[in-house]
């Protein structure tokens, strides 16, 4: 029904944000995924959104790109997961970052997600196989084992970097870093770009 909304950001308090469309207000939760990217406040914003109506509630959701929301909308279709744990999902792992888990089958990385058990993870496993498309659109970067790359990044993120300076600073590091040099590093990286 909602699709698409274009306005102007008001709040942002997450995971909720306010757009005001032509004087109507429109509360918005969002993933921290999307909400890394989004403006100031006063700037214009775009976000892919998705409507559900309850008995209870009418809820809208909204995502910065088309494929976080295919994947939320993949995530809800799953029996047991509802739209806040897709939403803690996509807040705790990237669009990628979830294809690759995926791939690799890796159940332990889902479990880091809170609300999410051993077994929701094996399910989520389980039906996601065949509903994402995990080798051809989705190429994961393989410059550090997995362990290491994720390291780098949440270490990149706690310090204040956003998704797009943190992965662009890990696609520039040497293959095999340790997390500590790959830290160091990356931190140099994003201080000549500033």
């Amino acid at each position: 029904m909602i699709g698409r909304i274009t306005g102007i950001l008001l709040e942002k308090r997450p995971p909720l944000v306010l757009v005001d469309v032509q004087g109507i207000g429109y509360e918005i939760d969002v993933p921290m995924s999307t909400f890394y990217y989004l403006p100031v406040v006063g700037e214009t914003i775009t976000l892919h959104t998705h409507f559900i109506v309850r008995d209870d509630a009418h809820l809208l959701f909204g995502f910065g790109t088309e494929a976080e929301r295919s994947v939320f909308r993949q995530l809800t279709k799953i029996s047991g997961i509802g739209a806040r744990t897709a939403l803690a999902l996509l807040s705790g792992l990237s669009v990628a970052d979830l294809h690759h888990v995926v791939a690799t089958q890796d159940a332990f990385r889902l479990t880091k997600i809170p609300g999410i058990g051993k077994k929701t993870a094996e399910r989520l496993l389980l039906e996601l196989r065949d509903k994402l498309d995990v080798d051809a659109d989705h190429p994961v970067v393989t410059t550090f084992s997995t362990g290491s790359e994720t390291d780098v990044l949440n270490a990149l993120r706690s310090l204040g970097y956003n998704d797009r300076e943190a992965d662009w600073a890990v696609k520039q590091l040497p293959r095999n870093t340790s997390v500590s040099d790959g830290i160091k590093q990356a931190l140099k990286l994003l201080s000549k770009e500033k």
